[in-house]
């Protein structure tokens, strides 16, 4: 019995969809409106007919990240996201002098509006301090949401707190420990894993630690990233220099937008 002969058609992964994907907000203000908005940090607001407030949200670059929001692909793109995409009937823009501004903006106005679509920020963050604290020649770091003796706090920071602390865990024992390097880290720190109270032997140099991290929080960055960096050994290895350059950057440019964050809070009362 002969079988009858079949072909097996291969669709090529490149062929093309016989549907494009929706564009509500393309399809409601027009291409020209993505084409005219402005390339600086911003906040903007999504509003529905009755002119209420769906959603807020920050960018660097507010025609780059608006941009993002033309394409609707249903089988990519969350419920909740397509439902907001349908609903907006007006974008308005907020422009800011930087990104930072910009992120001061967003959090008035989620906690002030607490728009339907917006689920983080929308109520008061826990008041999370950096504390710190000298014990003979250790210098002591913790997490603390209210003062507590002997404990110097530094914030309210929020959840930033927990990062600067980790990042001046791991700068300031690689200071102190400039032949040991990475490798000899205390388990979990090179990860920020830290248990809620740590300790940083200092020796004799404790006094000197206590300047400099004084000089940090009060805003003197780039004087502690040039303190931390006399410290280390001119060949430290390449791995150890980029983690270490890594956590500096971090400091030089997330401590002033944590110190400008902690300065909105107070004067919005938080």
């Amino acid at each position: 019995m002969t079988l009858p002969s079949c072909k097996i058609q291969i669709v090529s992964a490149t062929q093309q969809v016989l549907f494009p994907d929706p564009q509500p907000l393309v399809e409601r203000f027009g291409s020209e409106f993505f084409r005219q908005l402005p390339e600086c940090p911003g906040v903007y607001l999504m509003r529905d007919a009755s002119d209420a407030i769906l959603y807020v949200g920050k960018a660097r670059n507010l025609r780059k990240r608006l941009r993002s929001y033309r394409v609707a692909n249903p089988d990519r793109t969350p419920r909740r996201h397509l439902r907001l995409l349908r609903a907006v009937a007006r974008i308005e823009l907020q422009e800011c002098p930087d990104e930072s501004t910009a992120l001061a903006r967003e959090s008035e106005l989620l906690r002030t509006v607490r728009p339907r679509f917006n689920r983080a920020g929308t109520w008061p963050a826990r008041p999370r301090f950096l504390a710190w604290r000298c014990a003979g020649e250790q210098l002591q770091l913790t997490i603390l949401e209210a003062a507590e003796a002997d404990w110097r706090l530094h914030g309210p920071l929020g959840g930033g707190a927990f990062v600067l602390r980790a990042v001046l865990a791991r700068v300031l024992w690689l200071a102190l420990h400039p032949l040991f390097g990475f490798s000899r880290l205390p388990v979990g720190w090179f990860h920020g894993e830290l248990n809620p109270e740590i300790a940083i032997h200092c020796g004799p140099a404790i006094e000197c630690v206590v300047f400099n991290l004084k000089r940090l929080l009060s805003g003197q960055t780039t004087e502690f990233c040039e303190w931390i960096r006399t410290q280390l050994p001119a060949d430290l290895h390449p791995f150890e220099n980029a983690a270490v350059t890594a956590d500096l950057e971090m400091i030089a440019d997330g401590f002033p937008l944590l110190q400008k964050l902690q300065m909105s809070g107070a004067q919005l009362g938080s």
